[in-house]
């Protein structure tokens, strides 16, 4: 392919990708109540952030999945079936998938995928120098809309990793779906590893989306610095301030960006008010009992085989039922 055509090509994906972006947000902050999509939080800014997230220590659910991660690697491992492709959903970094890596030495392909194409590529060329032998296929994309995988592993039997309880992030209904999906795309008879964040007491849950350095408000403040950035807004960053909370009915978290005065926002040609104290909903991160989490795996087409748990979080192993 030549170099004008590459560039032709990245300016079209591009485009495309902004124009989705900029309905998406319109739709979103037309909507009542107003609304942002969480997968926009992951562009390069906001991968770093999330980064710094992981590591903060009133966040447990990295450090807990790290550690159940790292206590049961083998016993996972075993399970995978010989000269296996590794498919990671929402695979921003490998940190993870690394562990299993690790432990799997029947993993011959690992193809990440998600939505922060800069963050993605440099974990990928990292990964290759890191283990050469490893095949890495990195794609570009949402992973919940389940893009085409690479035909080089179209006949290797594959295992799907979609770990820091991302599916908490998914409406129930939505993470049904996903479900059915991800089996479609894995294959009968697949082994799919999965992070599921647990029911606990709403103080730890609080302090977890609560920091004390305030790194989790920048996360979601850099979601409207990305819409003043890529699509010409013009958001007070001062003006909206961090609200997370645990909403004990639905067993979820909810994050919210709320507006401090009566303002109105300027993006893409038109004009959105706010109300002092009005809220944009940015992320709900849903939580799991093992059985429940289970009944709804089972529901869907997977059948559980086993579940490891630090009493905070949960990993869970599960095999794809025939005929699904």
């Amino acid at each position: 392919m030549t170099g004008s055509v590459q560039i032709a090509r990245r300016a079209a994906v591009s485009s495309e990708t902004a124009a989705t972006f900029a309905a998406d947000v319109i739709a979103g902050l037309t909507a009542e109540p107003k609304r942002l999509p969480p997968k926009y939080f992951y562009d390069a800014a906001g991968s770093v952030l999330f980064e710094r997230i992981t590591r903060l220590g009133e966040y447990y659910p990295t450090r807990s999945e790290l550690a159940l991660l790292a206590q049961h690697a083998p016993a996972m491992a075993s399970l995978f079936p010989p000269a296996c492709a590794l498919i990671e959903f929402g695979g921003g970094s490998s940190r993870k998938a690394r562990i299993l890596l690790g432990a799997a030495a029947t993993v011959e392909a690992y193809v990440p995928i998600d939505i922060s194409g800069d963050f993605l590529q440099q974990d990928a060329s990292q990964l290759r120098r890191d283990l050469p032998r490893l095949s890495v296929q990195p794609i570009v994309g949402d992973f919940t809309r389940l893009p085409e995988l690479p035909p080089t592993i179209a006949a290797m039997p594959r295992v799907g990793f979609f770990p820091g309880s991302t599916i908490g992030n998914l409406e129930p209904d939505d993470a049904a779906e996903f479900l059915r999906r991800a089996g479609a795309l894995l294959g009968a008879g697949s082994l799919f590893v999965i992070g599921v964040d647990l029911v606990k007491a709403p103080a730890i849950l609080h302090r977890a989306y609560n920091d004390a350095e305030g790194v989790t408000a920048k996360f979601n403040l850099n979601l409207l610095a990305r819409i003043n950035r890529e699509l010409g807004a013009d958001f007070d960053l001062a003006a909206f301030e961090h609200l997370a909370f645990y909403n004990a009915r639905c067993s979820r978290i909810e994050m919210h960006l709320a507006s401090t005065k009566r303002q109105r926002v300027g993006i893409c040609g038109q004009r959105i008010d706010f109300r002092a104290g009005e809220t944009i909903h940015t992320e709900n991160s849903y939580k799991y009992s093992i059985e429940s989490f289970q009944a709804l795996a089972q529901a869907n087409g997977w059948s559980p085989l086993k579940a490891w748990t630090d009493g905070l979080f949960s990993v869970h192993a599960l095999r794809r039922m025939d005929g699904r």
